[in-house]
């Protein structure tokens, strides 16, 4: 069974454009996201496209802030801060990566937990590891799902995350704890993965190396989330960190790539500007 993010995107963009629809009546509002782009970096240009179409599609407002490369730290801070005082602006992002000059972690605290629909801001990511409220990450979020519409049962399953970055491998790892599974991290240079993800009844990838999981390192029956995504220059094709050739037919449920994590990635950081909008608003 592949599990396709296209479809279930689609599912959340109409219950939220519907959400919003009303909402506008209540509130007198459409929801406001802005995006912070820096550079000209061409992927980082098609995946802000990508959201501000999204976000068009469901009914919020939405600018796109194209800042230049040589924008200083400071500079991008107060931009960021600009945002988080605009009554008017309920979501924040900043896309990443930034230029190598600029601190990554200094610009995300720079922003608005209220208004971090990235989900990446420290107070956010506290919230997740102490079960609070608050923001979660989209890719993440979006993973949770995919397994829920397959009808995946997380609870008592060993689940094999590899990666272990802030923004997927770690939040991941957490929602999957919180689930009841046994989950085990592990990364590229894990001694013995192929040993490790043979125990897997649930495998998320997500360290963006072409491949790297091939048919012979998964058992049958496993559920497969492929999170990384790479473009090959020469024939312009994507692939993802499974050879989905190869473990397709061993998975009982796969993502394919792409179309399996990206859109749900784009529809939870809806669902969380949707969310931002209405604590705003009845604050």
């Amino acid at each position: 069974m592949i599990i396709s993010g296209k479809e279930l995107a689609k599912e959340i963009k109409e219950h939220i454009a519907r959400k919003v629809a009303s909402y506008k009546v209540e509130y007198g509002r459409e929801p406001h996201l802005s995006v912070i782009l820096v550079g000209d970096d061409p992927s980082s240009h098609q995946y802000v496209r990508s959201k501000g179409r999204y976000a068009g599609e469901v009914g919020f407002t939405h600018e796109e802030i194209i800042l230049p490369e040589s924008i200083t730290e400071t500079e991008l801070i107060a931009k960021v801060e600009e945002l988080n005082n605009n009554p008017g602006v309920d979501g924040i992002l900043v896309q990443l990566p930034l230029p190598k000059h600029i601190r990554k972690h200094r610009v995300i605290e720079a922003i608005d937990p209220g208004k971090d629909v990235d989900g990446f801001q420290s107070k956010n990511v506290d919230a997740l590891w102490h079960k609070l409220p608050g923001t979660r990450a989209c890719t993440p979020k979006g993973i949770l799902k995919l397994l829920d519409k397959a009808n995946v049962e997380i609870a008592g399953k060993h689940a094999v995350v590899i990666g272990r970055s802030n923004i997927v491998g770690f939040p991941v790892a957490k929602l999957l704890l919180d689930r009841n599974a046994t989950v085990t991290i592990a990364h590229r240079h894990t001694r013995d993965l192929a040993e490790i993800t043979r125990q897997a009844d649930i495998l998320v990838v997500a360290i963006g190396q072409p491949r790297l999981i091939t048919g012979d390192m998964v058992k049958d029956g496993v559920a497969v989330i492929d999170v990384g995504i790479t473009r090959d220059v020469e024939s312009g094709k994507y692939f993802g960190d499974v050879d989905f050739e190869t473990v397709s037919p061993k998975a009982s449920v796969i993502t394919p790539v792409p179309g399996g994590v990206g859109p749900m990635t784009i529809a939870c950081l809806m669902e969380n500007t949707l969310d931002a909008y209405v604590k705003h608003m009845e604050s």
